[in-house]
């Protein structure tokens, strides 16, 4: 397993939740303008257009056999396509955001219990006590949503796209473990890129008018979700896979919607009650526990 530095085992985590939670904000703002598979296509290509010319300016190695090739590509399909079209198609079908994040908080807890026998990670009482709390932390913080949620017909397959989209988010984890252990992180995440935006790209033409209204707003969410989430989060994530076990990563998902929903608070004047405040301090407590490095 490569080393890492203390400084990254401090700070990279909680710079991808601060940064990988304002995805829930981008998605409320692109949905008055944009359909959403069709947002996903205009940000994959971007972001991979940008990491593949960096590469190629810096001389990065890319990979250098076709079966290489093959798996960043399904790799990207896994991590980006499945997990993110999945997750903003069921939310524009009607699905609440609170429910789908409590959908994929569920990520973490499959991670923990396929990655001992996957990957030979050791699995300890202390992660499993970790994902728990992590969990019920994240119930009470979605808890006031949860009990109003009203979810039409249909239901059962929106739910089910969602929870397909979290089972992608799980193979994704454990891909880019197993099978881009190495290589370049530029070129490497560019044709993972290349690789969602296959995929997504029929689904959109498929599922929805392809309808975006351009606008300084749609402009600027754009930027943000291709620089900050498809580039700066991702980067530090594949860091995070890297240099880690991968259940340790994947325990930081539990983060995400806690902090998303602060932020949703500063911005747009939603409350937090006490129980979700104590949720959330919960859910901290759990994952440190979780990602907690092993001796």
């Amino acid at each position: 397993m490569p080393s890492s530095s203390p400084l990254f085992d401090r700070f990279a985590p909680l710079f991808f939740v601060l940064i990988w939670s304002t995805g829930w904000i981008v998605a409320r703002y692109s949905a008055e303008y944009a359909d959403p598979l069709t947002f996903l296509c205009f940000r994959f290509g971007s972001a991979g257009l940008l990491l593949l010319g960096l590469a190629v300016v810096a001389r990065a190695p890319f990979p250098k056999t076709g079966r290489d090739w093959g798996h960043a590509l399904i790799s990207g399909a896994f991590l980006h396509a499945l997990y993110l079209g999945g997750v903003w198609w069921a939310i524009r079908a009607g699905l609440p955001a609170s429910v789908s994040a409590l959908i994929a908080a569920v990520q973490p807890i499959a991670t923990a219990l396929l990655a001992p026998a996957l990957l030979g990670e050791r699995g300890s009482w202390r992660r499993s006590l970790g994902v728990v709390l992590g969990l019920v932390g994240l119930v009470l913080v979605l808890w006031p949503k949860l009990s109003a949620a009203n979810i039409g017909a249909g239901a059962l397959t929106i739910i089910g796209v969602n929870i397909l989209a979290m089972l992608g988010a799980t193979a994704g984890f454990f891909y880019q473990k197993r099978f881009l252990p190495a290589g370049d992180l530029r070129a490497m995440a560019g044709v993972q890129y290349v690789g969602a935006f296959v995929l997504v790209l029929p689904a959109a033409y498929l599922l929805e008018p392809m309808h975006i209204e351009w606008n300084w707003t749609m402009a600027l969410v754009l930027a943000w979700s291709v620089l900050a989430l498809s580039i700066g989060a991702i980067w530090l994530l594949l860091l995070l896979i890297r240099h880690g076990e991968v259940s340790r990563a994947s325990a930081l998902i539990y983060l995400v919607p806690p902090t998303a929903a602060a932020q949703a608070w500063l911005l747009f004047g939603e409350t937090l009650n006490a129980l979700q405040i104590a949720g959330m301090a919960l859910t901290a407590v759990g994952v440190a526990i979780a990602a907690r490095r092993q001796s």
